[in-house]
């Protein structure tokens, strides 16, 4: 059984892309989440950028395909522009910050990382496999 999850890579003017520390594992990650049944995909992103860091996104183009091997979850990832709201934390998220793509690197497990600056770089949407935290060839 496989499951669909969504994420926003919001990128600000100056390069700094959305971040978010989740409350459950302490982990860096894009803000994002499991699409609910029914739910329309770029309404499932806007909602999940919402809960997780308080801010209004516009869904722009599809930038990667991910999926987690070891857990059977596809994630879609849509690069993203905040059109209101300050960012904040919620119940799902202990941090939230604008990054630079080196912090990125840093703080982020490659297959998280690779999302965001995935979303950073021209082209067609990317596809990828990981098993939860590495990419896999």
């Amino acid at each position: 059984m496989h499951s669909v999850s969504v994420a926003g890579a919001v990128v600000r003017s100056d390069g700094r892309v959305l971040a978010i520390r989740r409350a459950d594992n302490g982990r860096w990650e894009p803000p994002g989440g499991v699409l609910d049944l029914g739910e329309d995909i770029e309404a499932g992103v806007r909602r999940e950028v919402l809960e997780e860091t308080g801010l209004h996104v516009r869904v722009g183009p599809l930038t990667g395909v991910y999926k987690n091997m070891k857990r059977g979850v596809v994630a879609l990832v849509f690069r993203c522009s905040a059109v209101s709201g300050t960012p904040r934390t919620s119940e799902e998220s202990t941090g939230v910050r604008w990054l630079t793509p080196e912090q990125v690197r840093e703080r982020m497990a490659p297959a998280y990382a690779c999302r965001l600056l995935d979303a950073l770089s021209p082209g067609p949407p990317v596809v990828r496999a990981h098993d939860g935290r590495d990419l896999l060839d």
